[in-house]
């Protein structure tokens, strides 16, 4: 058996908007200026704690702690107004993966376990992913912790799997754990940043992902 493990947002999902709205709603409860949007989506792959402490320095815990509270409660509330969407393609690639009796697929985000599921319970992706890593139990990403463990839970090794990212955190995570990376497109880091990060490939769109996938798995 082969390993897929997928990031979530801005590889899966298009959830910018949301985002960003909600780093805006944690920042002005403590009364900070709102860092621009390519500033907040660069930090797009960290766990929230991390992304944070990257957007704002310059302030101690406490307040830094104040902008995830306020984050997390905005993002909530949005989710529930509005799931962000699957990118276009991604629905068909999941199930193309899936069906097949050689390859299992996991998922390793610096969402939290909540936010993934409701993610898959809001597009039906239930019995999509064997495995599930997220920020609740792990440092954040580039740290490899998460891609290990979802290889060690699933049963295989680093040279059976491929983490598919957005960022330049996948890949570099994805190096760190001796596993290939292929990059995408169409999320927060560009296709420069993610080869420079260690990515073998950056697919365009998502059926070129499910066919370098498929000839990766052989």
């Amino acid at each position: 058996m082969k390993l897929v493990v997928f990031d979530v947002d801005g590889t899966l999902v298009d959830s910018q908007h949301l985002i960003c709205a909600s780093m805006g709603r944690g920042f002005d409860l403590v009364g900070l200026e709102t860092p621009d949007r390519p500033r907040i989506l660069s930090c797009v792959g960290l766990s929230l704690d991390r992304a944070v402490a990257e957007l704002a320095p310059d302030v101690d815990d406490a307040v830094q702690r104040r902008i995830v509270a306020g984050y997390r409660s905005a993002f909530s509330f949005g989710r529930i107004v509005e799931q962000p969407p699957l990118y276009p393609g991604a629905r068909d690639c999941l199930d193309q993966l899936s069906a097949r009796d050689d390859l299992l697929l996991a998922v390793a985000t610096g969402k939290s376990r909540r936010g993934v599921n409701s993610m898959i319970e809001a597009h039906g992706l239930a019995g999509i992913f064997v495995n599930l890593q997220t920020a609740d139990d792990h440092p954040s990403k580039p740290d490899p912790a998460m891609l290990r463990a979802a290889i060690f839970e699933t049963g295989g090794d680093a040279s059976s799997s491929v983490m598919i990212g957005d960022t330049g955190y996948d890949m570099q995570m994805a190096g760190a754990a001796g596993v290939v990376g292929f990059g995408v497109a169409w999320g927060y880091h560009d296709a420069a940043t993610l080869r420079e990060a260690g990515a073998a490939l950056v697919a365009p769109d998502f059926p070129t992902l499910t066919r370098e996938i498929e000839r990766w798995a052989g």
